[in-house]
């Protein structure tokens, strides 16, 4: 069995209209709901295997809180490029390239690419907007992330700061 975590980054600051997209880091809010939803998250599974996040400085962070929460290594982070702004089809490429020894994976990303990836997993449930901090997850009874895609998967929760 396939676990998969969307996880939209925390809220970020807009307070220096200087700097770019990719180095803002959160706001004081953001650092007040990623502790909170990590460990709300916590209480519903217990051990992530592998941590994969957009490099983006936000993204980044939330990441690493939800990975001290969980009590892991840095070690079990893994930053992907594409991961940054990603697609749909780019996030799905990320998740067929996990290693299958994984069962549990957390991926940390942006919108609108993480809305329109989480809304192509399953059927029976639709978001129109993961906002910030927000998480989604599936599972899927198959032993390889490549087939994690075009297979079955099962909703198993979505949640976000204002509804914790």
């Amino acid at each position: 069995m396939k676990q998969l975590i969307l996880v939209r980054h925390a809220k970020s600051s807009w307070a220096d209209v200087s700097v770019d997209d990719f180095n803002r880091k959160l706001n004081d809010r953001g650092k007040r709901d990623a502790p909170e939803m990590a460990e709300w998250l916590h209480k519903k599974i217990k051990h992530i295997d592998l941590f994969l996040s957009s490099p983006a400085k936000r993204a980044k962070k939330t990441c690493k809180i939800f990975c001290e929460v969980f009590k892991e290594d840095n070690e079990n982070i893994r930053f992907i490029e594409s991961l940054y702004l990603a697609s749909s089809s780019e996030i799905g490429e990320a998740i067929s390239e996990v290693n299958d020894n994984f069962s549990t994976v957390a991926l940390f990303g942006h919108n609108p690419g993480i809305t329109d990836f989480a809304n192509s997993l399953v059927s029976n449930c639709f978001i129109d907007n993961m906002p910030t901090c927000s998480i989604f997850a599936v599972k899927c009874e198959v032993k390889s992330w490549r087939e994690f895609i075009d297979a079955k998967r099962e909703f198993l929760f979505f949640n976000s700061p204002r509804h914790k």
